[in-house]
């Protein structure tokens, strides 16, 4: 992937991120005020560059829970989500050819198993921002 357009797209994602949380938050309904979206920490892990050296692999996340219980459950156990979330990055990260682009379809599978265990039950949909290998 050309470099210019993996930092174009970093660039535009936190826009991307922000549109979609407002979007979802205006509800008209009158009831939440809440918006439906938690964003949880950068995560980071480490990998192998095709020269040999160590790179980073970056993520950003966040979980939408339309339910309002869920919601608080998801603010409660952020701690837990962002230490499930590392182990599911560093898993990938690990498992990553050195030259080759992270599987991004693979990744999202996992941290959404990661969130319904977490959390217990299903219902938060993971969102990921950006995936950038440096």
């Amino acid at each position: 992937m050309d470099r210019r357009t993996l930092f174009g797209i970093a660039a535009l994602a936190p826009i991307a991120l922000a549109t979609s949380a407002n979007a979802s938050g205006g509800g008209g309904e009158g009831g939440g005020n809440q918006p439906s979206f938690t964003r949880m920490p950068t995560i980071t892990a480490t990998i192998v560059r095709p020269d040999g050296r160590r790179g980073v692999m970056t993520v950003e996340v966040g979980v939408d829970a339309a339910d309002p219980a869920l919601r608080t459950r998801v603010a409660q156990s952020q701690p837990r989500l962002s230490s499930a979330y590392n182990t599911a990055v560093a898993r990938q990260a690990n498992g990553m050819r050195p030259g080759f682009a992270p599987d991004v379809e693979a990744l999202v599978r996992d941290l959404q198993a990661a969130t319904n265990a977490t959390l217990g039950r299903q219902g938060g949909r993971v969102l990921i921002g950006t995936v950038m290998v440096a």
